[in-house]
């Protein structure tokens, strides 16, 4: 057996000691200077799938442990073997408006609502957070844990890549489809060259200009 084909059988093994319907949601773009905020849930049925679900997705794990191209290819076999799967995104001025921590929790808690079903077991990657999303349990690197929440995660990667592309067609001249908005040395390079444009997070931004040590541009606090 291969390694991944281990890990993909383990995630489903814990999956299954849950009950019938185990949903996972995992969120991505939390540190982004530049577009939304992603989450996504998805819903397993266990009644259903077959026992060799785990050698069709030989290589699940967590988005951060998949490359770009074997997330690509479990994409289209998620959809056909889950029973429900739901993203939320969140743009950058609801981000700026209500807060980094508050959009995460409201994703998560859309996109829960969105594959849960009476009976189901909701789990979340994360910290126990207490009072929010009471209906779900939080687990602790979820995404290396649970089948769900690790086909969640690859979701939200996905769905959220995606979406920068195409925000880097539209704002043309920051990299977008390279680095996704994340703080790299090409986009502070692009920020300072170009300022920013509606797709940046204003509210992270005065940090990163007072990091470079350059004034920013008028039109920071609009």
């Amino acid at each position: 057996m291969t390694e991944g084909a281990a890990i993909s059988e383990a995630l489903f093994a814990y999956d299954r000691t849950r009950g019938r319907y185990v949903c996972g949601a995992d969120e991505v773009g939390m540190a982004c200077w530049a577009g939304p905020i992603v989450a996504a849930a998805v819903r397993f049925d266990y009644g259903r799938l077959d026992a060799d679900v785990s050698a069709r997705l030989e290589h699940l794990n967590s988005s951060k442990k998949v490359s770009a191209l074997r997330r690509a290819a479990l994409l289209p076999v998620l959809f056909e073997l889950v029973d429900m799967v739901a993203y939320i995104a969140i743009p950058a001025g609801q981000i700026d408006r209500d807060g980094p921590d508050v959009c995460n929790m409201l994703a998560l808690s859309c996109a829960i609502d969105a594959v849960e079903v009476t009976g189901s077991v909701n789990l979340v990657d994360g910290q126990q957070r207490k009072g929010v999303i009471p209906r779900a349990e939080w687990v602790v690197r979820g995404d290396e844990t649970s089948a769900a929440i690790a086909a969640a995660s690859i979701v939200a990667k996905e769905m959220r890549d995606d979406l920068m592309r195409r925000l880097d067609v539209a704002h043309h001249g920051y990299g977008f489809a390279q680095h996704k908005g994340y703080g790299t040395p090409e986009h502070e390079a692009a920020l300072v060259k170009h300022g920013p444009c509606r797709a940046h997070r204003r509210s992270y931004l005065g940090k990163v200009y007072a990091r470079l040590g350059v004034p920013p541009p008028a039109d920071l606090d609009r």
